[in-house]
């Protein structure tokens, strides 16, 4: 079997004062909060809380996001030159492109790539534009040994060298050397790639923060994406996005998740200016339902877990076999307990590895980490998702939304080829991305309101001109755009906008 390293599972060291004043920040700030916390739970499990699981908050203060960010085409127009050309953002798998000469598109929204595979390997993220007339040079994926533009038949090199210039004899002006194609940034962690268009950028590394140290024992790059969706969806990216960054919506948008999962025992933690996560705990109930039993939790949960092969008699690499579990709970078991139990038998033997001492929450909780501005990896020792949130174009009233999933691959296994990605028609159900399996049922739920919220915004921007958060169970939202004024250039500490900043966003804040 696989031999999986697992994280730290040693008890934490002496609390430093540091640490001891985050916690006690924290219990303030929670205080009143119904349940009991995310590290009660790790406690009750009979495992130490390891220092990657510890609590990193900072209070970002109460003030409310503006409603112009998410409805305006001014705004929009802005994000463009201050954000996306100025920011790392992940584009595609390394496994997407293995050969030379396979490519993907990466559009964000004027802006186009040829992320490539050159000949040496290495991979260029090369401007997907002809420079004679500014036909695109690709409209798709592929492999293709050169980048020729379809209108008049220049060429350019997979290392982006202009090659070929049809009737040179005419061109006695233009300098071959001078034809190359302008490129983006590139770099790599987890088997994800990225860009940025800014040449003086930090490195990736430092906008990873410390993300490749709590991912050590996740070992992405090892992974396979199983399945990539995508949709077009009539909202606005940051509209979409933040309804993945909070988890106390459940109850009310997924009541059928609240049985066995813990939407607001979620701890959210916050790293610099670029990295958060949260933990939301599963095989317990929501602190908002009463006198549920563990029996009503596990049913819960089996039902969630069954729910493809139940309804479409198909079984997908996140589900149960559901003739192969018990359907009650042994005396003196938890729910929490047997549904760990049940993923340590049944996906660790389908996975070829040994789960038998891997703690409960790197199986079955939600630890979702967010990368600014719009990557939204789990951190599981199964098959995780990921979420990826872009502007359609300059339109703020629609965007494209991606779900992935990455599995591990058996040892001994033939690698397979990573999923192709598969484009849902505007408004058609989830549900018929039927890799996604039980998660596409919950997604559907979340479609119902977004375009609702979009709406809404434009609508409430009549009478005011912001919106209100959580203080702590929305914090990652806040943390989101506390960082996206930043690149707008806006002055958080006053509330004012900075020097470079127009109009379109004079008041807040983060």
């Amino acid at each position: 079997m696989t031999d999986i390293k697992r994280p730290e599972v040693s008890p934490a060291p002496v609390v430093s004062p540091e640490q001891r004043a985050i916690d006690e920040l924290v219990a303030r700030k929670i205080a009143g909060r119904p349940g009991p916390t995310y590290r009660e739970i790790i406690e009750a499990d009979g495992h130490p809380v390891p220092e990657l699981l510890e609590l990193s908050w900072r209070d970002l203060g109460n003030d409310n996001i503006p409603i112009e960010r998410y409805i305006s085409r001014e705004w929009a127009e802005l994000e463009v030159e201050r954000l996306w050309r100025k920011v790392w953002q992940m584009v595609c798998r390394e496994e997407d492109i293995p050969k030379p000469g396979d490519h993907v598109v990466y559009d964000i929204v004027e802006d186009s790539f040829l992320i490539t595979r050159a000949k040496d390997g290495s991979i260029k993220a090369l401007q997907n534009t002809c420079l004679h007339r500014g036909r695109r040079l690709r409209s798709r994926n592929g492999r293709v040994p050169e980048f020729r533009c379809p209108f008049h038949g220049l060429t350019w090199t997979l290392e982006g060298d202009l090659k070929d210039l049809p009737h040179e004899w005419d061109f006695q002006h233009v300098q071959k050397a001078n034809m190359c194609l302008p490129q983006a940034k590139v770099g790599t962690w987890g088997g994800y790639v990225f860009i940025n268009m800014d040449p003086d950028c930090a490195a990736l590394e430092e906008h990873l923060g410390i993300l490749p140290d709590h991912f050590k024992n996740t070992a992405y790059e090892d992974r396979v994406k199983s399945a990539h969706v995508a949709q077009i969806i009539p909202c606005n990216w940051k509209v979409a996005q933040e309804a993945f960054l909070e988890a106390w919506h459940l109850t009310q948008t997924h009541p059928q998740s609240a049985p066995s999962a813990g939407d607001v025992t979620t701890q959210v933690d916050l790293y610099g200016d670029t990295i958060a996560r949260t933990l939301t705990p599963v095989g317990v109930a929501s602190p908002n339902l009463l006198g549920l039993e563990e029996q009503d939790i596990y049913d819960n949960l089996l039902e969630g877990r069954t729910f493809y092969q139940d309804r479409l008699g198909i079984q997908t690499g996140k589900d149960f076999d559901k003739d192969d579990v018990e359907a009650t709970l042994p005396e003196g078991v938890t729910a929490r307990q047997k549904i760990t139990e049940e993923i340590r038998r049944t996906i660790g033997a389908a996975l070829n590895a040994d789960f038998s001492e891997t703690p409960p929450y790197m199986l079955v909780d939600a630890l979702e980490y967010f990368v600014f501005p719009n990557f939204v990896p789990w951190a599981q020792e199964q098959t995780n998702q990921v979420y990826r949130f872009r502007p359609n174009g300059l339109d703020p009233d629609s965007c494209i939304a991606e779900v992935m999933y990455l599995t591990p691959v058996p040892e001994g296994a033939e690698r397979p080829k990573p999923a192709k990605i598969r484009w849902l028609e505007p408004g058609e159900d989830w549900v018929d991305a039927k890799d996604l399996g039980r998660l596409a049922s919950t997604i559907n739920q979340d479609m119902l309101n977004l375009p609702e919220v979009q709406k809404g915004l434009k609508a409430l921007s009549r009478t005011q001109g912001s919106i209100p958060l959580a203080s702590y169970m929305e914090s990652r939202i806040r943390f989101f755009h506390h960082t996206l004024a930043k690149y707008m250039g806006i002055r958080n500490d006053e509330g004012q906008a900075g020097p470079e900043t127009t109009s379109v966003a004079p008041t807040v804040v983060y």
